[in-house]
């Protein structure tokens, strides 16, 4: 007997493949903006500078020394935390250049997604910004 099954597989069409390309590059843009909005936002207390951990690491070398093994293990930990943190404070981003490729996409991605103007300025979107973009108060 032979097999009477068809391949239910279907090939894309080339439109439908740039739709689903522009989609994916659209999430990309609004991802790596909110992503540095997030990074970028002001945190409470006093400001830690590149200075002000480097001064830290001076003391924790000072220390490490002298200290006892449990406190030899916090003190290697705090020196590999901070040597992390000021990495991340001494790498710049160009907020700017996200900002322009966020523009260019969030209007499309958001009446896609059925994002509203409330839920973008919750996650800190300037309102400048989204007006840029063509994102209304009425939207969503």
């Amino acid at each position: 007997m032979a097999d009477t099954k068809k391949s239910s597989k279907q090939n894309m069409s080339d439109s439908h493949k740039a739709a689903l390309a522009e989609g994916r590059e659209q999430g990309r843009a609004v991802r790596r903006y909110l992503e540095a909005l997030d990074a970028n936002k002001p945190k409470r207390g006093r400001k830690r500078t590149p200075e002000t951990m480097k001064k830290r690491l001076d003391r924790i070398q000072a220390d490490i020394g002298s200290a006892d093994p449990l406190k030899r293990l916090q003190l290697v930990q705090e020196r590999i935390d901070l040597e992390q943190q000021i990495d991340v404070a001494e790498t710049t981003v160009d907020l700017s250049r996200l900002e322009t490729d966020f523009v260019k996409a969030a209007r499309s991605y958001s009446e896609r997604k059925g994002i509203s103007y409330a839920a973008w300025r919750e996650l800190g979107v300037p309102a400048a910004t989204l007006k840029e973009a063509g994102i209304g108060r009425g939207a969503g």
